[in-house]
């Protein structure tokens, strides 16, 4: 079975070697999961709670997209978009919000600690808090809930959201689920292991303390950064101590357990402490130099980063729009045309064991066939306007349909040419079972 794992990306910052290490690196060796179906995004809209500086937010989306591509994204397999590129996220996000409880909202841990932090300054206690930061944990909710995300890797900083998503989803599939699991409730995968890098003073490695290696920085800045590393005042020739050398924690992040243990072997030698910035820089270098390279290649064609990206949200939408018009289907935002009107016993009667539901995209006019369940039966191609696709429901109403088998799944054409297509299914028994389903559901009126 395959996992679908779902990730944000924070874009308020330039990544350096602990974002690297911490975050970036096991992410794509994750994505390359074949049981994995990765989904990565750039939290745009979350970087307006934090930062009120449109060239900062610009520079760090194209920053960040970069970066994680040159480190080995595969945009072909992993789906990776922008956040404010999917326009039924936020319409996701209302529909969440008239469901949270706003006293699950006032324990968020953000929300929390600026009151804290206001009281404690003898200020209101809702000083300076948006409703971004107030309602950002159904923002979060959306971005896990619209890809029925499966599993969330977060910091522990970050479990509470996962789990108040859990509750949020969990909330509406009880109000409007009528039977059915509208969404999948996420699990918390915790990065237990995810390494921790100290920066040059011992620290962690953070851009608050000053202290970070820039990541694809040249090979000039990496070396000076590296010289700056804080170290002990053991002279050439005398036993360094490697298990408590912030320069050798960084050497076995990016080195093999037998590089690792020639260092170590070296510095209880009594390796100097210039030439041991001098292997750690010629490793990192090493590491670094052919993604820094592809990293200044794409920093310079923004126009292929915003191809890339586009790309990658219209593989994201092709599943969040036919979603959102289920939501939006459950909640009664329903179209007036969708009743289908069926005779029987020589009376008509409404409540026919399927409904057409008609929705916009970017390339046109489309609709679904649910049954009564809420399962979707067909879904067509895109027409140029509203009023030819209700001309082909009608039809698909009134005539007797012409089914195609192909592989796993099945079309529906008229004159030729095929108006919809079904799900995929597992075994041809359960497509032909669909099959014979719609025509029960669309047979002619008499």
């Amino acid at each position: 079975m395959t996992t679908r794992i779902l990730t944000g990306i924070t874009t308020t910052g330039t990544p350096h070697l602990g974002n690297y290490a911490g975050a970036i690196r096991p992410a794509i060796v994750a994505s390359r999961d074949p049981q994995a179906d990765s989904f990565y995004f750039l939290a745009d809209y979350h970087a307006l709670i934090k930062c009120d500086d449109p060239a900062r937010i610009q520079r760090s989306r194209l920053e960040i997209a970069a970066t994680w591509l040159a480190c080995g994204l595969d945009a072909d397999k992993a789906t990776f978009y922008r956040q404010s590129d999917i326009p039924e996220i936020p319409e996701l996000t209302w529909l969440l919000t008239c469901v949270s409880a706003k006293g699950l909202l006032n324990r968020a841990h953000a929300y929390k600690a600026s009151v804290d932090k206001n009281v404690e300054a003898g200020e209101d206690p809702d000083a300076g808090v948006t409703m971004g930061l107030y309602s950002y944990p159904v923002l979060m909710a959306a971005d896990i809930l619209m890809f029925n995300a499966h599993k969330v890797p977060v910091g522990r900083d970050q479990i509470q959201h996962v789990e108040m998503a859990r509750d949020i989803g969990q909330r509406f599939n009880h109000l409007f689920g009528n039977g059915k699991e509208l969404f999948t409730l996420p699990e918390v995968v915790i990065e237990e292991d995810v390494a921790t890098l100290p920066g040059l003073d011992g620290r962690k490695m953070s851009k608050s303390y000053d202290n970070t290696i820039p990541l694809f920085g040249s090979a000039k800045q990496l070396k000076d950064a590296v010289a700056r590393i804080v170290t002990d005042s053991r002279a050439p020739g005398e036993p360094k101590d490697p298990d408590n050398s912030h320069l050798f924690t960084l050497y076995q992040a990016f080195s093999t357990h037998e590089q690792q243990a020639a260092f170590r072997a070296e510095l209880l030698g009594g390796l100097a402490w210039g030439e041991a910035k001098q292997r750690l820089f010629e490793l990192l270098d090493n590491e670094l130099g052919e993604a820094r390279e592809r990293y200044h290649a794409l920093i310079t064609r923004p126009a292929d980063l915003e191809d890339i990206l586009l790309a990658g949200a219209a593989k994201a939408r092709r599943i969040a729009t036919p979603f959102l018009g289920e939501l939006r289907e459950s909640v009664g935002l329903r179209s007036f045309r969708e009743q289908v009107q069926v005779a029987s016993e020589g009376k008509k009667k409404v409540a026919k064991a399927a409904r057409f539901v008609s929705f916009r995209e970017d390339d046109g006019f489309r609709f679904r066939l649910l049954d009564a369940a809420g399962e979707q039966l067909l879904l067509s191609i895109a027409f140029a306007d509203g009023k030819a696709a209700g001309q082909v429901t009608k039809r698909l109403q009134a005539e007797e349909l012409d089914l195609h088998a192909e592989l796993n799944a099945f079309s529906v054409r008229l004159d030729g040419e095929a108006v919809a297509y079904s799900p995929e299914f597992s075994t041809d028994a359960e497509r032909d079972a669909a099959m014979q389903r719609l025509r029960e559901a669309l047979a002619p009126q008499e």
